[in-house]
């Protein structure tokens, strides 16, 4: 035990001490730590970071790097989209929400260049935080239910709170699930840290961010780790599997099933016998007219939205400039009352990050979107780094289910990890005696 205690003692005085002789570490993991908390504490984070940048601010450490300037552009349009909006007031008040595309990569130009170590550093901090999150919530989650005897309060967003949103979270954890599984040497805790994260991703239950992770566990194991699965390993696996399912099957089976069912003709939703039925994705795209009682599951929604986006292309003349700045909403709910929908449904964006960029800024504002994101993708799989590969692959998939960037915390978490993965990482040349070991 006193081994344990002085061996934590002594790591953290080091930690410490390596903070306090460069601070833009601990503040740039500051702001993505600071994420799922009150906006007030990040945006407390990313003003200590720009005061930081701005008074250690020389002219001559300034690096021009064309990847950290696509952010910015996408900024100057958004910017721009002021001139046109159709909804002037919304877009001023978005672009506030917006600031962290030009500000973050700002910092990473005016400060001097991270080596790769210290962003590795920064990605630790960040994995450590979240596996503190996953913990803090799944103990609040036994407590909740010891009181409620709820279910529920394990799963989705009852999990971790609208607000924080699962999805989101979802992919928070699976970048720090992939910083501990891919480390070369790993600590009793680092291998708690796999087990739960994976176990927290589950119960969170984002559907597509569960698939696209599973890929990317496979290609991790087999092609990048190459790990040798030999009987014991894959017994320990298959006795887990079993064992959580046979815990959590009725839930996770509801959540997958909801969107199977949405595939088949006017079914009667199973979660809600008697009170909605589900729209078939054949009819989100076809049908003229709905009901109040009809409900869309997620894939059903993300086409229908499609099918909305496709109306507004065809009678308003936005191909080159959009709507304006979230601008568009306004639009949505002029369709839905069209189709007879509920009115709940006035409060869904497009679910869909590339044609909300379209709606919203035109053909130019969804060219450099996707800009970014093939500069973001090339740049990671260069430097092999599985982290930035894995963050590049969840984005792209994501963007495809949900308008990631019309809240802070995706701004902030996309632009700050983007800057991490794309801006030049400075090189410590080797001494004699290094090279010859």
């Amino acid at each position: 035990m006193g081994n344990t205690y002085n061996y934590w003692k002594n790591a953290w005085q080091k930690e410490k001490a390596n903070l306090l002789v460069n601070p833009l570490v601990a503040l740039i993991a500051l702001v993505l730590i600071t994420i799922p908390l009150h906006y007030r504490y990040c945006n407390i984070s990313i003003m200590l970071l720009v005061v930081y940048s701005l008074v250690k601010f020389q002219p001559r450490q300034f690096t021009f790097q064309k990847a950290l300037i696509l952010p910015i552009f996408l900024f100057v349009l958004m910017a721009l989209s002021l001139l046109w909006s159709i909804d002037y007031k919304e877009s001023l008040q978005a672009l506030s929400k917006e600031i962290a595309f030009i500000v973050l990569p700002l910092c990473f130009l005016f400060n001097p260049l991270l080596t790769k170590a210290e962003k590795d550093k920064i990605l630790c901090y960040f994995s450590y935080a979240y596996f503190g999150y996953a913990v803090y919530y799944l103990l609040k989650a036994v407590f909740r239910y010891f009181i409620t005897k709820d279910a529920s309060v394990f799963f989705y967003h009852e999990l971790v709170t609208f607000d924080v949103n699962a999805i989101h979270m979802s992919v928070y954890i699976s970048v720090a699930f992939f910083y501990f599984f891919i480390k070369k040497v790993k600590n009793l805790l680092d291998k708690i840290a796999i087990v739960l994260l994976l176990f927290f991703l589950v119960l969170l239950s984002s559907k597509n961010i569960i698939i696209i992770f599973l890929l990317l566990l496979f290609f991790a194991s087999f092609f990048y780790l190459k790990i040798k699965w030999n009987a014991s390993k894959i017994i320990v696996l298959s006795l887990a599997i079993v064992v959580f399912g046979i815990v959590f099957y009725g839930k996770l089976k509801d959540r997958f099933l909801l969107e199977i069912d949405s595939n088949a003709v006017e079914i009667t939703n199973k979660l809600m016998p008697g009170v909605v039925h589900n729209v078939s994705v054949s009819d989100a795209w076809n049908k003229e007219q709905f009901q109040a009682n009809d409900f869309f599951a997620g894939t059903a929604l993300r086409v229908y939205q499609v099918r909305v986006f496709s109306e507004l292309l065809n009678e308003d003349t936005i191909y080159y400039k959009g709507y304006g700045l979230n601008a568009v909403q306004s639009k949505i709910v002029a369709k839905r009352k069209q189709h007879h929908l509920y009115q709940g449904y006035d409060e869904f964006n497009f679910h869909n990050q590339y044609i909300q960029f379209f709606a919203e800024l035109g053909i130019f504002g969804i060219l450099l979107f996707l800009l970014i994101l093939i500069t973001n993708t090339i740049n990671t799989f260069k430097s092999k780094n599985f982290i930035g590969i894995s963050f590049a692959i969840l984005m792209i998939s994501l963007f495809l289910t949900e308008s990631f960037l019309s809240r802070q915390r995706g701004i902030v978490f996309f632009v700050m990890m983007y800057c991490i993965f794309n801006s030049k990482s400075l090189v410590i040349p080797q001494t004699k005696e290094q090279n010859l070991l």
